[in-house]
């Protein structure tokens, strides 16, 4: 196994570390819920009207990062080296695992783990798990 220094990154992943789980920690303290991307999506369909106009603000801010990032810096480069079926699939599956799991990786691995939820370290584990299982099949054993 070799690093590609180049793309080692710690600090500035550091930060980003610290920022997600500063803004996590801002909003179950402003507004009492816990920041899992999912289930703010999932309950767009499920809730009453006086409890969407959080979740579609939450989801918007998502959505204008990118724009907002772009006049600050230009776009980072990217590579996915994956077809659209391949994508479809992982995302399918990734849906899957939510509603088994209760919740996606940002509720329970950020703000799940950090009170301390046994259910949130099983769900995180799992996810690591299953991660690490399908990297070494797909690297190892399917010749990818």
């Amino acid at each position: 196994m070799t690093i590609d220094w180049t793309h080692f990154t710690p600090w500035a992943s550091l930060a980003g570390g610290v920022l997600i789980g500063l803004a996590a920690a801002a909003f179950v303290l402003l507004n009492g819920r816990v920041a899992g991307i999912s289930g703010i999506l999932g309950g767009l369909l499920f809730v009453p009207p006086e409890d969407r106009a959080w979740r579609v603000a939450f989801l918007a801010g998502l959505i204008v990062a990118l724009p907002v990032w772009l006049v600050a810096a230009p776009m980072p480069e990217f590579r996915i080296d994956a077809g659209w079926g391949t994508l479809v699939v992982a995302g399918l599956l990734v849906g899957i695992g939510t509603r088994y799991a209760g919740g996606c990786t940002s509720g329970h691995g950020v703000c799940g783990l950090s009170r301390f939820s046994l259910r949130s370290l099983v769900a995180t584990l799992s996810f690591m798990a299953a991660g690490f299982a399908a990297v070494y099949v797909v690297r190892h054993l399917a010749g990818g």
